[in-house]
């Protein structure tokens, strides 16, 4: 490659890698390369601009560990984690939304109808529904992989006086399909602010800031494994959400309930506040 010029180095590049086993692997890196060479051409990349874009990445690795990934926060603020959401979402079943940065691996067990608001302080609240397919049949042995902020607009990895296991679970749900759990509502929160994605977004002249919502992982044998989100319409930062998650189909209404038997039944006061949602799995 003794003559590589600005001109033929994109295709250098791509013919390093006509050796790769794998087609799909093959045509991702030569597509990558061919568009970040662009990128760097049409930008007239500097020097000094592109040391800054390394050592952004740099910096994103150091801030980066088991409980927070500022990389998935990169691409969320930028856009790319929902757009590969979006393209991902299949007709017929529930959109997808933002994994973001503070997925855990084993959450608690819980029976359908638990509660996690234990002593977490904040508006009580009965979130339930049914897992369905797109034909709107029950699916049974779904799992529901739950997590969500506290009233502090914090999740347990961001505050040390949280339990690691605070609002977050797993549920199998019943022959019906249906789940049940009892929470606090969230609070909106600033995505971090703290490292490289917050310098990221004070040059832009963005804020950080999310709507309330609940994750979710919903997932059952011979469907395809949905990740998602669930907003609240009256939120004040709906149409403005920093990482582009919010779908018109992900909002809920809040629901001020007097349902006696409900309430006694999952230990709430009357009235208390309420939400339904139905997830639809494709296969």
């Amino acid at each position: 490659m003794r003559n590589v010029t600005a001109a033929s180095i994109t295709q250098a590049v791509v013919h390093s890698f006509d050796g790769a086993a794998d087609p799909r692997f093959k045509h991702l890196i030569e597509r990558l390369t061919h568009h970040l060479h662009a990128f760097a051409r049409e930008v007239q990349l500097t020097p000094e601009e592109w040391k800054a874009g390394i050592d952004f990445l740099y910096h994103a690795g150091k801030i980066s560990d088991e409980a927070r990934n500022e990389f998935i926060l990169s691409s969320d603020v930028l856009g790319l984690s929902s757009l590969v959401d979006l393209l991902a979402s299949g007709a017929g079943g529930t959109e997808r939304s933002a994994l973001g940065p503070f997925h855990a691996e084993g959450s608690p067990l819980i029976e359908v109808g638990g509660d996690i608001k234990r002593d977490n302080d904040g508006e009580a609240m009965l979130v339930r529904g049914c897992v369905l397919d797109q034909q709107n049949r029950p699916v049974a042995n779904a799992q529901l992989d739950f997590w969500q902020a506290a009233i502090n607009g914090k999740y347990w990895q961001q505050d040390p006086a949280q339990d690691p296991h605070n609002l977050r679970f797993r549920m199998i749900t019943g022959a019906d399909g249906c789940y049940a759990f009892t929470t606090v509502r969230p609070a909106p929160y600033t995505v971090p602010y703290d490292g490289p994605v917050g310098d990221l977004l004070r040059a832009g002249g963005r804020h950080a800031w999310r709507p309330a919502h609940f994750h979710f992982i919903v997932s059952a044998k011979n469907f395809r494994s949905l990740t998602t989100e669930v907003f609240f319409a009256d939120d004040r930062y709906i149409d403005e959400d920093a990482v582009f998650g919010v779908r018109e189909s992900l909002l809920v209404q809040t629901r001020l309930d007097s349902d006696a038997a409900l309430a006694q039944r999952y230990r709430l006061p009357l009235p208390y506040h309420s939400v339904e949602f139905d997830f639809r799995l494709g296969s």
